[in-house]
């Protein structure tokens, strides 16, 4: 029996010896992570922790300098194609087309996954973001808020088993952050496996069953949500990160 192979039901993410270099730069520095499926990981950490690296490992964008990661229990190196049916990624850049509007662009991103009728859903998903009134807004015109949500319209529009959010809510005014903030806290119905970076800690303990601290491209403390309160958390983050150094 092959034991570098993970056992398919057991976990949606898990990663093993994890490591990045950008020239002399080690981004990581060999991070294993499991996720069970359905689960909500927030991971924190300061600038520079590795944080969007991992995540962009985790959703085929960027390739490892070495470590393996399976999604689904599928070797991600193997069938890649398939595994993006599988995920979606929101992050700082919407992955938008500035020059079509929003249902252009989710038209195009419909057909791209095969999505089954296509116009439906895209009405379901626009009503969930509240974007009904905008939706034949070419995209480039809308506030950083409007596109973020658009943007997360986009990545659920295939219903994705998996779902990675590099800090959602980064940039946006108190009011867009709000309303992003309502729609990822419904994203993860109990059908889907969150994965998401932020640097605000009571939020990201809001939205998380369990939680990860990434410091210097390391893990360095892993915990369930249940395990820890909001008062001790700052204390943790701070002792176990350079922040607090």
């Amino acid at each position: 029996m092959n034991k570098d192979i993970p056992v398919a039901s057991t976990w949606a993410i898990e990663a093993r010896g994890l490591e990045k270099s950008f020239g002399e730069h080690r981004a990581l520095r060999g991070i294993d992570l499991k996720v069970t499926r359905n689960e909500s990981l927030v991971i924190f950490g300061p600038n520079g922790a590795g944080k969007t690296t991992l995540l962009k490992i985790l959703s085929t964008l960027v390739k490892p300098s070495a470590g393996s990661v399976w999604l689904d229990g599928i070797d991600i190196r193997d069938k890649s194609a398939q595994i993006r049916h599988k995920i979606s990624l929101v992050s700082h850049q919407t992955f938008l087309y500035d020059n079509l509007t929003v249902f252009e662009n989710l038209k195009f991103y419909g057909k791209m996954y095969d999505v089954a009728d296509l116009e439906k859903r895209i009405k379901e998903v626009i009503a969930w973001v509240q974007l009904e009134s905008r939706l034949h807004d070419r995209a480039g015109t809308l506030s950083r808020g409007l596109q973020q949500r658009a943007s997360i319209a986009r990545a659920v529009l295939h219903n994705p088993s998996i779902l990675f959010l590099d800090e959602p809510d980064v940039g946006l005014d108190p009011h867009a952050s709000a309303m992003v903030r309502d729609i990822l806290g419904s994203i993860n119905s109990g059908s889907r496996t969150v994965v998401m970076t932020t640097h605000n800690l009571e939020r990201g303990l809001e939205l998380g069953d369990s939680i990860v601290i990434l410091d210097r491209g390391k893990v360095v403390y892993q915990a369930t949500r249940e395990a820890i309160s909001e008062v001790n958390f700052r204390q943790i983050y701070d002792r176990y990160t350079e922040t607090g150094r």
